[in-house]
């Protein structure tokens, strides 16, 4: 077996975890590429009790890895999906970070989670992935044009709202008067769409939501839609551009673009231990059911 290792920086005290995953990969025989960024901050890391000089890098993927982890929270997982793209590589998220709702493996776990893996105890969940197009082209989308939580539409160098004319599949729906608007996959639904009011959407649903930044109209609520529906937005604003985000990574537009956004041709697989779920999840980290009373 062949795989990758990827990390953005070092949380606190996750050190002997990474050493832990290391050792029990190297005593498991697994090839082993971490990288480069993220082996440079390994070595240099004080936490670690040897140096890691003998692993091969890596800056890109091919098909030929069988695993990617992710080492660090959510973020570190969106930032995975650029390197695994359409190769259809499951990604095993390890939690160094916070709330981890991607990366649900939690750092204590590691030598049960290498143990289910040998034994194949997992299984893979599908996440759905949506890619945007701009008419005009811009060449800052055009080679990571796709996000696995949402695309986000905002304002950019003022206060005031801007207007989102949007169309579904070429019907019109809507002018959103609003700081912006969010288009939330269901992995997204957990993200900045819950935040600003939007649905929780299990992964196996085939939708997507459709959530308003800061309305001025109240009436204008989030809106749930068939995955497979196409949609074209326009914006206009008192200033000339304003900001488009893909996950994590963001792009100014003028306000003269058309935008285009669909679900993407592939997906991305995350490792799902047997004993855990998405409904689990939600218990654990929304602490439903939770009581000071109890």
């Amino acid at each position: 077996m062949k795989v990758a290792i990827y990390g953005q920086f070092y949380h606190k005290n996750s050190g002997q975890y990474i050493q832990e995953l290391l050792d029990a990969l190297e005593l498991q025989d697994i090839q082993v590429e971490i990288e480069a960024n993220f082996l440079k901050i390994i070595n240099e890391n004080s936490s670690i009790d040897k140096q890691y000089t003998n692993f091969s890098t890596f800056t890109k993927l091919d098909n030929s890895y069988q695993l990617f982890f992710s080492i660090g929270g959510d973020g570190t997982i969106l930032k995975s999906i650029n390197f695994v793209r359409d190769l259809d590589i499951p990604i095993v998220g390890i939690n160094t970070g916070r709330l981890g709702f991607l990366a649900t493996i939690q750092k204590e776990n590691i030598k049960k989670m290498m143990l289910a893996i040998k034994e194949k105890k997992y299984s893979i969940s599908k996440r759905e992935l949506i890619t945007i197009a701009t008419s005009p082209e811009n060449d800052s989308l055009s080679n990571m044009n796709f996000a696995l939580n949402e695309i986000a539409i905002s304002r950019k160098n003022t206060t005031s709202m801007i207007t989102i004319e949007t169309w579904l599949d070429g019907k019109y729906l809507n002018a959103y008067w609003a700081d912006g608007l969010i288009i939330a996959t269901p992995t997204g639904s957990t993200g900045y769409s819950l935040s600003c009011g939007g649905p929780i959407i299990d992964p196996k649903t085939k939708a997507l939501a459709i959530t308003p930044i800061a309305p001025h109209n109240l009436n204008a609520r989030p809106l749930m839609i068939p995955d497979n529906t196409e949609l074209t937005l326009k914006v206009s604003g008192r200033e000339n551009e304003f900001l488009v985000s893909l996950d994590s990574r963001l792009t100014s537009l003028h306000n003269d673009t058309t935008i285009t956004i669909k679900k993407a041709p592939f997906t991305i697989g995350l490792v799902l231990l047997n004993e855990d779920s998405f409904i689990k999840t939600l218990r654990q980290k929304l602490l439903w059911g939770e009581d000071k009373r109890n």
